[in-house]
Protein backbone atom coordinates (compact mmCIF):
# COMPACT_ATOMS: atom_id res chain seq x y z
CA UNK A 1 0.00 0.00 0.00
CA UNK A 2 1.18 3.42 -0.53
CA UNK A 3 1.55 6.12 1.68
CA UNK A 4 -1.09 8.33 0.54
CA UNK A 5 -2.91 5.30 0.66
CA UNK A 6 -2.24 3.82 4.25
CA UNK A 7 -2.96 8.03 4.73
CA UNK A 8 -6.43 7.77 3.73
CA UNK A 9 -7.48 4.59 4.93
CA UNK A 10 -6.29 5.48 8.33
CA UNK A 11 -7.95 8.85 8.41
CA UNK A 12 -11.57 7.13 6.71
CA UNK A 13 -10.91 4.32 9.09
CA UNK A 14 -10.60 6.88 11.91
CA UNK A 15 -14.15 9.04 11.03
CA UNK A 16 -15.66 5.56 10.37
CA UNK A 17 -15.10 4.66 14.11
CA UNK A 18 -15.82 8.04 15.68
CA UNK A 19 -19.23 8.16 13.53
CA UNK A 20 -20.08 4.51 14.67
CA UNK A 21 -19.47 5.13 18.46
CA UNK A 22 -21.89 5.42 21.51
CA UNK A 23 -20.80 4.83 24.98
CA UNK A 24 -23.44 5.59 27.71
CA UNK A 25 -20.92 8.81 28.28
CA UNK A 26 -21.75 10.07 25.40
CA UNK A 27 -25.21 9.56 25.88
CA UNK A 28 -25.66 10.88 29.19
CA UNK A 29 -23.86 14.47 27.74
CA UNK A 30 -26.82 14.90 24.85
CA UNK A 31 -29.98 16.89 26.35
CA UNK A 32 -32.93 14.48 27.63
CA UNK A 33 -30.74 11.69 27.83
CA UNK A 34 -31.37 11.29 31.86
CA UNK A 35 -34.53 9.84 30.98
CA UNK A 36 -35.03 5.77 30.17
CA UNK A 37 -36.44 5.28 26.53
CA UNK A 38 -39.06 3.30 26.45
CA UNK A 39 -39.57 0.73 23.66
CA UNK A 40 -42.60 -0.83 22.15
CA UNK A 41 -42.31 -4.02 19.72
CA UNK A 42 -44.99 -3.75 17.03
CA UNK A 43 -44.95 -7.75 15.11
CA UNK A 44 -43.17 -9.67 17.32
CA UNK A 45 -42.16 -12.64 15.32
CA UNK A 46 -38.73 -14.17 14.23
CA UNK A 47 -36.50 -10.99 13.47
CA UNK A 48 -38.25 -9.06 16.32
CA UNK A 49 -36.59 -11.33 18.56
CA UNK A 50 -33.18 -9.83 17.34
CA UNK A 51 -34.12 -6.97 18.45
CA UNK A 52 -35.74 -7.48 21.53
CA UNK A 53 -32.06 -9.28 22.14
CA UNK A 54 -30.69 -5.94 21.40
CA UNK A 55 -32.39 -3.85 23.70
CA UNK A 56 -31.94 -6.51 26.58
CA UNK A 57 -28.58 -5.97 26.03
CA UNK A 58 -28.54 -2.71 26.31
CA UNK A 59 -30.78 -3.04 30.07
CA UNK A 60 -28.17 -5.30 30.95
CA UNK A 61 -24.97 -2.83 30.31
CA UNK A 62 -27.15 0.00 31.91
CA UNK A 63 -28.41 1.88 29.25
CA UNK A 64 -31.39 3.91 29.46
CA UNK A 65 -33.11 2.02 27.44
CA UNK A 66 -36.12 -0.44 28.36
CA UNK A 67 -38.58 -2.74 26.73
CA UNK A 68 -42.20 -1.66 27.73
CA UNK A 69 -44.31 -3.12 25.57
CA UNK A 70 -45.44 -5.36 22.92
CA UNK A 71 -48.07 -6.14 20.34
CA UNK A 72 -48.64 -8.92 18.01
CA UNK A 73 -51.82 -10.75 16.40
CA UNK A 74 -50.69 -14.26 17.33
CA UNK A 75 -50.79 -15.54 21.01
CA UNK A 76 -47.43 -16.97 20.14
CA UNK A 77 -45.92 -20.36 20.51
CA UNK A 78 -42.32 -22.13 21.65
CA UNK A 79 -41.63 -25.00 20.30
CA UNK A 80 -38.24 -26.30 21.38
CA UNK A 81 -34.88 -26.14 18.88
CA UNK A 82 -38.19 -24.67 15.82
CA UNK A 83 -39.94 -21.50 17.40
CA UNK A 84 -38.03 -19.15 19.75
CA UNK A 85 -40.07 -16.74 22.14
CA UNK A 86 -41.99 -15.68 18.77
CA UNK A 87 -45.91 -13.99 19.34
CA UNK A 88 -47.48 -12.25 21.78
CA UNK A 89 -47.27 -13.72 25.32
CA UNK A 90 -43.73 -15.58 25.00
CA UNK A 91 -42.41 -12.12 23.78
CA UNK A 92 -43.72 -10.51 26.51
CA UNK A 93 -42.30 -12.95 28.98
CA UNK A 94 -39.01 -12.16 27.14
CA UNK A 95 -39.74 -8.04 27.47
CA UNK A 96 -40.76 -9.34 31.67
CA UNK A 97 -43.97 -7.62 31.10
CA UNK A 98 -47.58 -8.83 32.99
CA UNK A 99 -49.15 -10.47 29.90
CA UNK A 100 -52.32 -9.63 31.56
CA UNK A 101 -51.55 -5.63 31.09
CA UNK A 102 -53.85 -4.96 27.74
CA UNK A 103 -51.98 -1.62 27.97
CA UNK A 104 -48.79 -3.15 27.03
CA UNK A 105 -49.23 -6.28 25.98
CA UNK A 106 -51.88 -6.04 23.06
CA UNK A 107 -52.92 -7.61 20.02
CA UNK A 108 -53.76 -3.72 18.47
CA UNK A 109 -50.78 -1.67 17.78
CA UNK A 110 -53.24 1.80 18.40
CA UNK A 111 -53.15 0.90 22.21
CA UNK A 112 -49.45 1.13 22.47
CA UNK A 113 -49.14 4.01 20.62
CA UNK A 114 -51.50 4.92 23.48
CA UNK A 115 -48.71 4.77 25.94
CA UNK A 116 -47.01 7.43 27.54
CA UNK A 117 -44.07 5.50 28.41
CA UNK A 118 -43.82 4.27 24.86
CA UNK A 119 -40.65 6.93 23.61
CA UNK A 120 -40.15 4.58 20.46
CA UNK A 121 -41.54 2.17 18.34
CA UNK A 122 -40.19 -0.69 16.81
CA UNK A 123 -42.26 -2.24 12.94
CA UNK A 124 -41.42 -5.74 12.32
CA UNK A 125 -44.54 -6.50 10.77
CA UNK A 126 -45.34 -8.08 7.32
CA UNK A 127 -44.38 -5.00 4.80
CA UNK A 128 -48.40 -4.33 4.43
CA UNK A 129 -48.39 -2.71 7.93
CA UNK A 130 -45.30 -0.95 8.23
CA UNK A 131 -46.59 2.62 6.74
CA UNK A 132 -49.71 3.18 8.59
CA UNK A 133 -48.03 1.94 11.53
CA UNK A 134 -45.10 4.37 11.01
CA UNK A 135 -46.74 7.49 10.56
CA UNK A 136 -49.87 6.65 13.58
CA UNK A 137 -46.69 6.35 15.18
CA UNK A 138 -45.29 9.65 14.52
CA UNK A 139 -48.42 11.13 14.73
CA UNK A 140 -48.60 10.21 18.37
CA UNK A 141 -45.19 11.87 18.92
CA UNK A 142 -42.73 8.77 18.93
CA UNK A 143 -39.98 7.74 16.65
CA UNK A 144 -39.32 5.20 14.80
CA UNK A 145 -37.14 1.93 13.74
CA UNK A 146 -38.74 0.21 11.11
CA UNK A 147 -37.65 -2.98 9.61
CA UNK A 148 -36.58 -3.14 5.50
CA UNK A 149 -38.11 -2.92 3.34
CA UNK A 150 -39.73 -0.16 5.23
CA UNK A 151 -42.99 -0.21 3.24
CA UNK A 152 -44.72 -2.28 0.51
CA UNK A 153 -45.13 0.17 -1.97
CA UNK A 154 -43.51 3.66 -2.81
CA UNK A 155 -46.30 5.99 -2.11
CA UNK A 156 -46.10 4.81 1.25
CA UNK A 157 -42.17 5.51 1.05
CA UNK A 158 -42.67 8.87 0.36
CA UNK A 159 -45.35 9.24 2.84
CA UNK A 160 -43.36 8.13 5.66
CA UNK A 161 -40.35 10.67 4.94
CA UNK A 162 -43.10 13.60 3.90
CA UNK A 163 -44.43 12.58 7.62
CA UNK A 164 -40.69 12.45 9.22
CA UNK A 165 -39.79 15.51 7.94
CA UNK A 166 -42.83 17.09 8.79
CA UNK A 167 -42.99 16.29 12.44
CA UNK A 168 -39.44 16.07 13.20
CA UNK A 169 -39.21 12.58 13.91
CA UNK A 170 -36.46 10.40 14.05
CA UNK A 171 -36.60 6.94 11.53
CA UNK A 172 -34.31 4.49 10.90
CA UNK A 173 -34.77 1.70 8.28
CA UNK A 174 -33.51 -1.18 9.46
CA UNK A 175 -30.94 -2.30 6.78
CA UNK A 176 -27.85 -3.80 8.85
CA UNK A 177 -25.20 -3.60 6.56
CA UNK A 178 -25.69 0.59 6.64
CA UNK A 179 -24.00 0.01 10.19
CA UNK A 180 -21.19 -1.04 8.22
CA UNK A 181 -18.47 2.14 7.87
CA UNK A 182 -17.15 0.67 4.48
CA UNK A 183 -20.01 1.89 2.44
CA UNK A 184 -19.45 5.32 3.80
CA UNK A 185 -15.60 4.74 3.06
CA UNK A 186 -16.08 3.36 -0.35
CA UNK A 187 -18.45 7.06 -1.09
CA UNK A 188 -15.28 9.17 0.11
CA UNK A 189 -12.83 7.84 -1.72
CA UNK A 190 -15.34 7.50 -4.90
CA UNK A 191 -16.83 10.98 -4.78
CA UNK A 192 -12.85 12.10 -4.71
CA UNK A 193 -12.76 11.05 -8.12
CA UNK A 194 -10.23 7.97 -7.11
CA UNK A 195 -12.12 5.95 -9.48
CA UNK A 196 -12.76 7.94 -12.20
CA UNK A 197 -16.09 8.41 -13.89
CA UNK A 198 -18.36 6.24 -12.02
CA UNK A 199 -20.12 3.61 -14.49
CA UNK A 200 -21.80 0.66 -13.10
CA UNK A 201 -22.55 -0.97 -9.45
CA UNK A 202 -23.22 -4.76 -9.42
CA UNK A 203 -24.88 -6.89 -6.18
CA UNK A 204 -26.65 -9.62 -5.50
CA UNK A 205 -28.07 -12.08 -2.75
CA UNK A 206 -28.00 -15.49 -3.90
CA UNK A 207 -29.33 -18.33 -1.77
CA UNK A 208 -30.30 -21.61 -1.88
CA UNK A 209 -32.83 -23.90 0.05
CA UNK A 210 -34.34 -27.74 -0.35
CA UNK A 211 -37.72 -26.96 0.90
CA UNK A 212 -38.05 -23.38 -1.21
CA UNK A 213 -37.52 -19.53 0.05
CA UNK A 214 -39.20 -18.49 3.39
CA UNK A 215 -40.79 -22.27 3.90
CA UNK A 216 -38.39 -22.59 6.46
CA UNK A 217 -40.61 -20.68 8.57
CA UNK A 218 -42.30 -23.42 10.41
CA UNK A 219 -45.94 -23.58 10.73
CA UNK A 220 -47.97 -25.52 13.28
CA UNK A 221 -51.34 -26.69 14.36
CA UNK A 222 -51.66 -23.91 16.97
CA UNK A 223 -51.51 -21.42 14.49
CA UNK A 224 -55.11 -21.33 13.87
CA UNK A 225 -57.91 -18.44 13.74
CA UNK A 226 -58.60 -19.07 17.30
CA UNK A 227 -55.06 -17.38 18.42
CA UNK A 228 -54.43 -15.79 15.32
CA UNK A 229 -56.57 -12.29 14.92
CA UNK A 230 -56.34 -12.55 10.58
CA UNK A 231 -58.93 -10.02 10.22
CA UNK A 232 -56.49 -7.66 11.80
CA UNK A 233 -53.39 -9.08 10.43
CA UNK A 234 -54.87 -8.92 7.24
CA UNK A 235 -55.40 -4.79 7.15
CA UNK A 236 -58.47 -5.05 5.15
CA UNK A 237 -60.26 -2.43 7.69
CA UNK A 238 -57.38 0.57 7.65
CA UNK A 239 -56.98 2.51 4.90
CA UNK A 240 -53.72 2.88 3.37
CA UNK A 241 -51.87 6.29 2.08
CA UNK A 242 -53.58 5.73 -1.46
CA UNK A 243 -57.25 5.48 0.57
CA UNK A 244 -57.41 1.63 -0.27
CA UNK A 245 -57.78 -1.14 2.42
CA UNK A 246 -54.28 -2.25 3.24
CA UNK A 247 -55.14 -6.40 2.48
CA UNK A 248 -57.96 -8.15 1.25
CA UNK A 249 -61.06 -9.16 3.30
CA UNK A 250 -61.13 -12.76 4.96
CA UNK A 251 -63.91 -13.71 2.37
CA UNK A 252 -61.30 -12.53 -0.16
CA UNK A 253 -58.15 -14.61 1.48
CA UNK A 254 -59.82 -17.17 4.38
CA UNK A 255 -57.22 -18.03 6.78
CA UNK A 256 -54.12 -20.11 5.79
CA UNK A 257 -51.27 -20.83 7.83
CA UNK A 258 -49.00 -20.68 5.08
CA UNK A 259 -49.81 -17.24 3.86
CA UNK A 260 -49.62 -15.88 7.41
CA UNK A 261 -46.20 -17.21 8.69
CA UNK A 262 -44.57 -17.42 5.06
CA UNK A 263 -46.64 -14.16 3.76
CA UNK A 264 -43.32 -12.97 2.08
CA UNK A 265 -44.11 -15.31 -0.29
CA UNK A 266 -47.01 -13.77 -1.57
CA UNK A 267 -47.83 -10.44 -3.60
CA UNK A 268 -50.40 -8.99 -1.42
CA UNK A 269 -47.72 -8.91 1.43
CA UNK A 270 -44.49 -8.41 0.37
CA UNK A 271 -42.14 -8.19 -2.64
CA UNK A 272 -40.17 -11.18 -2.67
CA UNK A 273 -36.74 -11.16 -3.00
CA UNK A 274 -37.16 -7.90 -4.93
CA UNK A 275 -38.34 -6.03 -1.72
CA UNK A 276 -36.95 -8.60 1.04
CA UNK A 277 -33.36 -9.14 0.10
CA UNK A 278 -32.61 -7.03 -3.06
CA UNK A 279 -33.50 -3.56 -0.43
CA UNK A 280 -30.46 -5.25 1.69
CA UNK A 281 -27.54 -5.12 -1.12
CA UNK A 282 -29.44 -1.55 -3.33
CA UNK A 283 -29.25 0.28 -0.19
CA UNK A 284 -25.69 0.43 0.86
CA UNK A 285 -24.68 0.32 -2.62
CA UNK A 286 -25.89 3.24 -3.77
CA UNK A 287 -24.77 4.75 -0.34
CA UNK A 288 -21.47 4.06 -1.34
CA UNK A 289 -21.93 5.28 -5.18
CA UNK A 290 -23.33 8.50 -4.37
CA UNK A 291 -26.86 7.95 -5.79
CA UNK A 292 -30.58 7.97 -4.59
CA UNK A 293 -33.22 7.77 -6.74
CA UNK A 294 -32.86 6.27 -10.14
CA UNK A 295 -33.70 7.75 -13.94
CA UNK A 296 -34.88 4.38 -15.44
CA UNK A 297 -35.85 0.70 -13.92
CA UNK A 298 -36.29 -2.51 -15.75
CA UNK A 299 -36.77 -6.31 -14.10
CA UNK A 300 -36.75 -9.43 -15.26
CA UNK A 301 -36.78 -13.32 -14.34
CA UNK A 302 -39.26 -15.72 -13.32
CA UNK A 303 -40.53 -18.43 -11.21
CA UNK A 304 -38.76 -21.48 -12.67
CA UNK A 305 -38.43 -24.12 -10.11
CA UNK A 306 -40.22 -23.03 -6.90
CA UNK A 307 -43.86 -24.47 -7.99
CA UNK A 308 -45.13 -24.86 -4.40
CA UNK A 309 -48.23 -22.21 -4.44
CA UNK A 310 -45.99 -19.34 -4.06
CA UNK A 311 -46.67 -15.54 -6.43
CA UNK A 312 -42.89 -14.31 -6.31
CA UNK A 313 -40.05 -15.22 -9.01
CA UNK A 314 -36.98 -17.56 -7.92
CA UNK A 315 -35.04 -15.65 -10.12
CA UNK A 316 -34.56 -11.85 -10.60
CA UNK A 317 -32.24 -8.96 -11.64
CA UNK A 318 -33.11 -5.26 -11.38
CA UNK A 319 -31.02 -2.82 -13.56
CA UNK A 320 -31.63 0.25 -12.43
CA UNK A 321 -30.32 3.61 -15.29
CA UNK A 322 -29.25 7.04 -13.37
CA UNK A 323 -29.22 10.10 -14.47
CA UNK A 324 -25.65 10.79 -12.46
CA UNK A 325 -24.89 8.52 -15.51
CA UNK A 326 -24.07 5.10 -14.23
CA UNK A 327 -26.01 1.86 -13.43
CA UNK A 328 -26.50 -0.48 -11.46
CA UNK A 329 -27.31 -4.30 -11.06
CA UNK A 330 -28.87 -6.55 -8.77
CA UNK A 331 -29.54 -9.88 -9.08
CA UNK A 332 -30.22 -13.59 -7.50
CA UNK A 333 -31.81 -16.65 -7.58
CA UNK A 334 -33.44 -18.27 -4.37
CA UNK A 335 -31.66 -21.82 -6.01
CA UNK A 336 -27.90 -21.33 -5.81
CA UNK A 337 -26.26 -19.29 -3.56
CA UNK A 338 -23.01 -18.32 -5.28
CA UNK A 339 -22.64 -14.88 -5.77
CA UNK A 340 -21.49 -12.30 -8.07
CA UNK A 341 -19.38 -10.35 -5.92
CA UNK A 342 -20.44 -6.58 -5.14
CA UNK A 343 -18.01 -4.43 -7.22
CA UNK A 344 -18.21 -0.74 -8.31
CA UNK A 345 -16.62 0.10 -11.65
CA UNK A 346 -14.87 3.63 -12.72
CA UNK A 347 -12.73 4.75 -15.73
CA UNK A 348 -9.72 4.58 -13.80
CA UNK A 349 -10.64 1.84 -10.94
CA UNK A 350 -12.48 -0.65 -9.48
CA UNK A 351 -14.02 -0.96 -6.06
CA UNK A 352 -13.92 -5.08 -5.22
CA UNK A 353 -15.70 -5.67 -1.72
CA UNK A 354 -14.46 -8.35 0.43
CA UNK A 355 -16.72 -10.89 1.24
CA UNK A 356 -17.85 -11.13 4.99
CA UNK A 357 -15.84 -13.65 7.39
CA UNK A 358 -17.46 -12.66 10.73
CA UNK A 359 -20.92 -11.51 12.05
CA UNK A 360 -22.48 -8.60 10.13
CA UNK A 361 -19.44 -6.67 8.48
CA UNK A 362 -17.11 -7.04 5.63
CA UNK A 363 -13.33 -6.79 5.40
CA UNK A 364 -13.28 -3.83 3.54
CA UNK A 365 -12.63 -3.38 0.14
CA UNK A 366 -9.51 -2.92 -2.50
CA UNK A 367 -9.39 -0.90 -5.53
CA UNK A 368 -7.81 -2.05 -8.83
CA UNK A 369 -6.40 0.33 -11.10
CA UNK A 370 -7.77 0.59 -14.83
CA UNK A 371 -4.92 1.76 -17.36
CA UNK A 372 -7.17 2.59 -20.46
CA UNK A 373 -4.91 2.95 -24.18
CA UNK A 374 -5.85 4.11 -27.59
CA UNK A 375 -6.42 0.21 -28.58
CA UNK A 376 -9.13 -2.80 -28.32
CA UNK A 377 -8.63 -4.37 -24.85
CA UNK A 378 -10.08 -8.03 -24.40
CA UNK A 379 -12.00 -8.36 -20.89
CA UNK A 380 -10.01 -9.32 -17.62
CA UNK A 381 -10.23 -9.89 -14.21
CA UNK A 382 -8.90 -6.85 -12.17
CA UNK A 383 -5.06 -6.80 -11.34
CA UNK A 384 -3.01 -9.32 -8.68
CA UNK A 385 -2.38 -6.23 -6.88
CA UNK A 386 -4.26 -3.51 -5.18
CA UNK A 387 -3.28 0.56 -5.58
CA UNK A 388 -5.61 1.52 -2.47
CA UNK A 389 -6.97 -1.15 0.55
CA UNK A 390 -9.74 -0.03 3.38
CA UNK A 391 -9.84 -2.33 6.07
CA UNK A 392 -12.95 -2.21 8.40
CA UNK A 393 -12.52 -1.39 11.60
CA UNK A 394 -15.53 -3.06 12.99
CA UNK A 395 -14.11 -6.38 11.06
CA UNK A 396 -10.42 -5.78 12.74
CA UNK A 397 -12.13 -5.00 16.28
CA UNK A 398 -14.70 -7.58 17.10
CA UNK A 399 -16.95 -7.47 20.12
CA UNK A 400 -18.66 -9.99 21.69
CA UNK A 401 -21.92 -11.48 21.15
CA UNK A 402 -25.05 -9.54 20.46
CA UNK A 403 -22.64 -6.38 20.59
CA UNK A 404 -20.84 -7.56 17.83
CA UNK A 405 -23.87 -7.47 16.17
CA UNK A 406 -25.03 -4.59 13.01
CA UNK A 407 -28.24 -4.90 14.56
CA UNK A 408 -27.48 -3.70 17.88
CA UNK A 409 -25.07 -0.93 16.56
CA UNK A 410 -27.99 0.33 14.22
CA UNK A 411 -29.77 0.96 17.68
CA UNK A 412 -27.25 2.28 18.74
CA UNK A 413 -27.13 4.61 16.69
CA UNK A 414 -31.11 5.07 16.34
CA UNK A 415 -30.83 5.80 20.33
CA UNK A 416 -28.28 8.17 20.22
CA UNK A 417 -29.93 10.41 17.20
CA UNK A 418 -33.27 10.16 19.30
CA UNK A 419 -31.54 11.74 22.61
CA UNK A 420 -29.82 14.42 20.37
CA UNK A 421 -33.41 15.25 18.09
CA UNK A 422 -30.93 14.78 15.26
CA UNK A 423 -32.79 12.72 12.10
CA UNK A 424 -29.52 11.91 10.35
CA UNK A 425 -29.00 8.18 11.37
CA UNK A 426 -27.05 5.85 9.51
CA UNK A 427 -30.29 4.30 7.64
CA UNK A 428 -32.37 7.96 7.08
CA UNK A 429 -35.89 7.07 5.49
CA UNK A 430 -34.61 9.29 2.34
CA UNK A 431 -32.25 6.49 1.93
CA UNK A 432 -34.65 3.98 2.46
CA UNK A 433 -36.98 5.59 0.22
CA UNK A 434 -34.76 5.45 -2.70
CA UNK A 435 -33.13 1.85 -2.20
CA UNK A 436 -37.03 0.67 -1.99
CA UNK A 437 -38.66 2.57 -4.79
CA UNK A 438 -35.75 1.33 -7.00
CA UNK A 439 -36.47 -2.16 -6.30
CA UNK A 440 -40.04 -1.92 -6.72
CA UNK A 441 -39.80 -0.54 -9.64
CA UNK A 442 -38.03 -3.37 -10.98
CA UNK A 443 -40.68 -5.76 -9.33
CA UNK A 444 -43.58 -3.67 -10.65
CA UNK A 445 -41.24 -3.61 -14.58
CA UNK A 446 -41.16 -7.90 -14.20
CA UNK A 447 -45.05 -8.51 -12.72
CA UNK A 448 -46.26 -6.08 -15.76
CA UNK A 449 -43.93 -6.16 -18.96
CA UNK A 450 -42.79 -2.55 -18.47
CA UNK A 451 -39.81 -0.33 -18.29
CA UNK A 452 -40.48 2.65 -15.60
CA UNK A 453 -38.79 6.26 -15.65
CA UNK A 454 -38.84 7.81 -11.82
CA UNK A 455 -40.69 10.78 -12.26
CA UNK A 456 -38.61 13.53 -9.73
CA UNK A 457 -41.87 16.18 -9.48
CA UNK A 458 -44.58 14.26 -8.97
CA UNK A 459 -41.97 11.78 -6.42
CA UNK A 460 -43.49 8.21 -8.44
CA UNK A 461 -42.95 6.20 -10.95
CA UNK A 462 -44.19 6.61 -14.80
CA UNK A 463 -43.77 4.37 -17.70
CA UNK A 464 -41.08 4.62 -19.73
CA UNK A 465 -40.40 5.75 -23.77
CA UNK A 466 -37.64 6.11 -25.82
CA UNK A 467 -36.73 9.49 -24.71
CA UNK A 468 -34.03 8.08 -22.37
CA UNK A 469 -31.76 6.74 -25.39
CA UNK A 470 -32.48 9.80 -26.99
CA UNK A 471 -31.35 12.65 -24.60
CA UNK A 472 -28.06 10.39 -23.93
CA UNK A 473 -27.63 10.54 -27.88
CA UNK A 474 -28.32 14.08 -27.97
CA UNK A 475 -25.63 14.63 -25.64
CA UNK A 476 -22.96 12.66 -27.12
CA UNK A 477 -23.65 14.84 -30.57
CA UNK A 478 -23.14 17.73 -28.45
CA UNK A 479 -19.95 16.60 -27.18
CA UNK A 480 -20.90 17.42 -23.36
CA UNK A 481 -19.48 16.68 -20.56
CA UNK A 482 -20.42 13.39 -18.33
CA UNK A 483 -23.09 14.05 -14.82
CA UNK A 484 -20.85 12.92 -11.78
CA UNK A 485 -22.61 11.11 -8.79
CA UNK A 486 -23.94 13.09 -5.72
CA UNK A 487 -21.19 14.60 -3.68
CA UNK A 488 -18.25 14.65 -6.75
CA UNK A 489 -15.22 16.83 -6.22
CA UNK A 490 -12.83 14.91 -8.97
CA UNK A 491 -13.49 17.44 -11.45
CA UNK A 492 -12.90 15.93 -14.62
CA UNK A 493 -10.71 13.02 -13.66
CA UNK A 494 -11.40 9.93 -15.32
CA UNK A 495 -14.33 11.65 -17.23
CA UNK A 496 -12.87 12.48 -20.16
CA UNK A 497 -11.72 11.02 -23.66
CA UNK A 498 -8.73 11.67 -24.78
CA UNK A 499 -9.18 11.35 -28.89
CA UNK A 500 -6.75 10.10 -31.25
CA UNK A 501 -5.16 12.97 -33.60
CA UNK A 502 -7.04 11.39 -36.43
CA UNK A 503 -10.00 11.67 -35.68
CA UNK A 504 -9.71 15.51 -36.55
CA UNK A 505 -10.41 13.74 -39.63
CA UNK A 506 -14.12 12.92 -38.86
CA UNK A 507 -17.35 14.92 -40.48
CA UNK A 508 -20.04 14.65 -42.73
CA UNK A 509 -18.73 16.15 -46.50
CA UNK A 510 -21.31 18.97 -47.68
CA UNK A 511 -21.55 19.78 -50.95
CA UNK A 512 -18.19 17.36 -51.84
CA UNK A 513 -15.95 19.61 -49.52
CA UNK A 514 -13.72 17.55 -47.07
CA UNK A 515 -14.64 18.41 -43.84
CA UNK A 516 -11.43 18.13 -42.22
CA UNK A 517 -8.59 20.90 -41.28
CA UNK A 518 -5.75 21.03 -44.45
CA UNK A 519 -2.34 19.63 -43.36
CA UNK A 520 -1.70 16.06 -41.86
Amino acid sequence: MSKSSRRSFLASSAAAGAAMSFTAKSYAQVPGANARVGVGFLGVGGRCQQHIDVILKMRELNKPVAPVAVCDVWDGQVVANLIRGRGLYPSAERCGLNRDDRNHVSKDYRKILEQKDVDVVCIATPDHWHARMAIDAMQAGKDVYMEKPMTRTIAEAIAVVDAAQKLNRVVTVGVQSMADPTWLAANEYVKAGNIGHVLQGQTSYFRNSSVGQWRYYPLTREMSPTTVDWNMWLGHAFKGVDDQPLGPTPAQMPFDRAVWAQWRCYWPFGGGMFTDLFVHQTTHLIAAMGLKFPGRVTGGGGLYMEYDGRDVPDVATVVADYEEGCQVIISATMLNDVQLGETIRGHLGTIKFSPTGRADYLKGFEVYGQYPAGGPSKPKDADSKPIHEYVNPKFASPKNGVEDSATYALWDNFLECVAAKRRMTLSTPELGAAAFSTVNMGANSYRNGKVYFWDKDGRAPKEADSSWATKLEARSKKRDTPSQVQGWTGGDRGSKLVPPAYQRLEGPWVNGADPAPAGN
